[in-house]
C-alpha cells in the first residue's frame, strides 16, 4: 500500500464512519478497486480506527467533558435518584457495549468465516442498511426524553449486528433508537459516544493478534508515510463527517442515504454476480 492508496483508504474510512453507508463496506469496495488488501495489514486498520475515535473526541469534546466530570459529581437535581444526569448517560453507554463486546470478543471471527467479507455480502448489507434507513424515516413513534437503559441495551443489539461487512453502525444504530421512539436530536451523539469503547477496544485485540504474528505480520508492506497519511485522511474528514452526521440526523434527512445504500448495494451485489 502506497502514500495515495493510504490517502484514499483514511478518506473512505473517515467519511464512511459516521455516515450511516457503512464504512467496512465502503473499505471492502475501495480495496477491491484499488486492488489491495489488508488483510496482512492490521496495523493501518487499528491506526485509521483510532483516528476516528479521536475526531469523536475533538468534534464532541464538550459531551466529553461533561461525561467525566459528572462521573465524578453528586447528584444535585430534585429527584433525580441517586445518579445524576452524566452518570445516567454513561451507565446507558456501557450497556450498550455489552452486546457488542460479547459478539467481539467471542462471535466475530466466527461470523467472518461463515460470512466472508465479499462483495456480495456487502451487497446484501448495504440493501439491509437502506431497508432501516427508510423504516426508521417513515415511522413515526411517541417520543422519549431519555435513551433508558433497555433502549440502550437494543441500541447496542443494533452496533453488534453491524459486525457484518455492509450494514452500517451508526445507519444501525440510529435507525435502532428512532424506531425505539428516542429523540433524533440526542442519537446521532450518542451513537457517536458508544461507539469509543467498542473500536479502542476491537483495535486492542488487533494489537494484540498483530504481536503474536510478529512484526513483519502486522505492518506488511505499510511504510511510515502511509500510516500518517492514513491518520491524517481519517482523522480530518472524520470530524467533517461527524459534525455534517450529527446535524443531518437533527434535520431528519436520512432517507437520502437509505437511497444511496440501495443503489450502491444493488451495483454491488449485480458485480460480484456478473
Amino acid at each position: 500500500m502506497d502514500w495515495l492508496e493510504a490517502l484514499i483508504l483514511g478518506l473512505v474510512q473517515g467519511l464512511t464512519e459516521y455516515l450511516p453507508v457503512s464504512s467496512s463496506g465502503h473499505l471492502t469496495i475501495g480495496q477491491e478497486l484499488l486492488g489491495v488488501s489488508s488483510k496482512d495489514n492490521l496495523t493501518f486498520d487499528v491506526v485509521v480506527h483510532v483516528a476516528t475515535v479521536c475526531s469523536t473526541l475533538v468534534i464532541l469534546w464538550k459531551e466529553v467533558v461533561w461525561l467525566l466530570k459528572g462521573l465524578f459529581s453528586r447528584n444535585t437535581e430534585p429527584g433525580g435518584g441517586k445518579l445524576n444526569a452524566a452518570q445516567r448517560y454513561t451507565l446507558a453507554i456501557v450497556v450498550s457495549m455489552i452486546p457488542v463486546g460479547i459478539v467481539g470478543v467471542f462471535f466475530k471471527d466466527m461470523v467472518e468465516e461463515v460470512f466472508g467479507s465479499g462483495l456480495l455480502v456487502v451487497g446484501c448489507m448495504l440493501l439491509l442498511t437502506a431497508a432501516l434507513l427508510a423504516f426508521s424515516y417513515y415511522a413515526k413513534p411517541r417520543q422519549k426524553d431519555e435513551i433508558s437503559l433497555k433502549d440502550a441495551f437494543i441500541i447496542g443489539i443494533a452496533q453488534a449486528a453491524a459486525v457484518m461487512p455492509g450494514l452500517s453502525r451508526s445507519g444501525s444504530t440510529i435507525a435502532t433508537g428512532l424506531l425505539l421512539g428516542n429523540k433524533k436530536e440526542s442519537l446521532a451523539q450518542f451513537s457517536f459516544l458508544m461507539v469509543i469503547p467498542p473500536i479502542l477496544g476491537e483495535a486492542l485485540l488487533n494489537v494484540i493478534k498483530a504481536v503474536k504474528g510478529g512484526a513483519e505480520a502486522a505492518v506488511g508492506d505499510l511504510s511510515l508515510t502511509a500510516l500518517v497519511v492514513g491518520f491524517l485522511a481519517a482523522f480530518l474528514s472524520g470530524c467533517v463527517a461527524c459534525k455534517w452526521m450529527i446535524d443531518i440526523v437533527k434535520r431528519g434527512k436520512l432517507i437520502w442515504f437509505a437511497v444511496y445504500c440501495g443503489i450502491v448495494g444493488t451495483i454491488v451485489i449485480l458485480t460480484s454476480i456478473f
